[in-house]
């Protein structure tokens, strides 16, 4: 029985399993979605939210705790800079598990996982559209095609008299 025990050691040891989440992490966070398994968005989800939480303050602190479990220094970069402005305001719940189907050579069941902010087919409406405002007055009135444009004729006047 597995009572209270909450980590998925996904079939490897410790030291395989940190780093193999580690890299998952950066490369979710350098993509802003992967696919993978189920078992391992799972985890991968559980290692990934804490670390978002943290870069929501931007202090060396911080950064150092995030590195310590990336141990790449560009996906902290880009954690701190590009995705913490756009979770500032959510709760929590950072990322999305979407589940496609079974892989063909094992039949695996499949999932993709995604950063929720950086999907513009999800939130595309929840975006505020200002809607377009109409004019109230009138156009200005163009020549109608019976009366002759003044400009033209006098262009053309004037430069006979140049001549």
């Amino acid at each position: 029985m597995r009572h209270g025990k909450k980590v998925n050691h996904l079939g490897r040891q410790a030291g395989h399993r940190k780093a193999m989440l580690a890299n998952m992490a950066c490369s979710l966070i350098e993509h802003k979605r992967i696919n993978t398994t189920v078992a391992k968005a799972k985890a991968l989800k559980q290692f990934v939210e804490p670390l978002v939480t943290k870069s929501k303050t931007d202090d060396t602190h911080n950064r150092r705790i995030v590195f310590t479990y990336l141990r790449n220094k560009y996906a902290v970069t880009e954690l701190f800079r590009e995705v913490a402005p756009k979770v500032g305001d959510r709760p929590g719940g950072y990322t999305r598990i979407i589940k496609l189907g079974n892989r063909l050579g094992d039949n695996a069941e499949m999932a993709m996982i995604e950063l929720v902010d950086f999907n513009e087919l999800y939130n595309a409406g929840k975006k505020e559209v200002k809607k377009a405002t109409t004019r109230r007055g009138r156009k200005k009135a163009e020549p109608k095609a019976d009366q002759p444009v003044a400009e033209v004729e006098t262009s053309e006047e004037t430069k006979e008299t140049n001549e």
